[in-house]
């Protein structure tokens, strides 16, 4: 018969604590009888960092470097005849685009709405009018980017993902905040541009894209313009002989 002293009595009970919590009975010199429970698994801190996603910031220049990817963003609006040709370029080079559309030529070409998303490209919002939205008040400003933002939920039931600001390559403070408000977490700028709207014909085009362009870029082109039609196809030659594929700006950012 076994004696159970108060000293051996309370190391019955931490013992039987202890496995009734799941911990481990061990025994060993000078611990006869105690029980020690196994720590509780955890994840490194760093481990969880690393596995979280970077959140992207509120105005995007660039994408990934490392990525062999490329974004061609485009103004939306002018003829609708020429955004079309560009369209159809790209999709059969294996293409996509993203398009900042201006609202009065949503309102002018409703139908070229659902020509870019049918054609699996990117459809953001590019102001209403085109004018200098940096230079506006805030009440001004606000406008430019909600009623773009209508136009687009009308005519695609979304605003889309993605808010360039017009007449200016990066959005001041304000014209991000407002963005925000209206739905847009963030700006898209870019880090290549092609200066398509200067005319200069399209080998001059291609020759400043392709000598600026690198994995991550996001590179600023225009509807409207016959040289950046006739440009695009050796673009996207070039690109892909660089292992450079020119994917949506939400591919480029995913």
């Amino acid at each position: 018969m076994v004696q159970v002293t108060p000293t051996n009595r309370r190391d019955v009970l931490r013992a039987g604590a202890a496995l009734a919590a799941g911990g481990a009975l061990t025994t060993g010199c000078g611990n006869t009888g105690t029980a020690t429970a196994a720590p509780p698994a955890t994840t490194p801190a760093s481990a969880s960092a690393s596995a979280a996603p970077k959140p992207l910031p509120a105005q995007i220049t660039h994408g990934p470097r490392t990525r062999p990817q490329v974004a061609l963003t485009f103004h939306g609006q002018g003829d609708p005849a020429l955004a079309t040709q560009l369209l159809t370029t790209a999709e059969k080079h294996g293409a996509r685009l993203t398009v900042l559309a201006v609202g009065t030529w949503l309102d002018t070409y409703p139908a070229m709405a659902r020509r870019v998303l049918d054609g699996g490209h990117d459809l953001g919002n590019h102001t209403q009018r085109h004018i200098s939205i940096n230079a506006m008040s805030e009440t001004d400003a606000r406008r430019e980017i909600a009623d773009c933002a209508k136009s687009l939920r009308r005519l695609t039931g979304s605003i889309g993902r993605w808010f360039r600001p017009s007449r200016a390559p990066t959005a001041t403070p304000l014209v991000v905040r407002l963005a925000a408000d209206v739905g847009y977490p963030h700006v898209l700028s870019y880090d290549v541009d092609s200066l398509d709207y200067t005319r200069p014909g399209a080998t001059a085009i291609t020759r400043k894209v392709l000598a600026e362009a690198t994995g991550g870029s996001v590179v600023s082109m225009h509807f409207g313009y016959p040289d950046t039609v006739a440009a695009l196809p050796a673009v996207l030659q070039e690109l892909d002989r660089r292992g450079l594929r020119a994917v949506t700006t939400t591919e480029l950012l995913s």
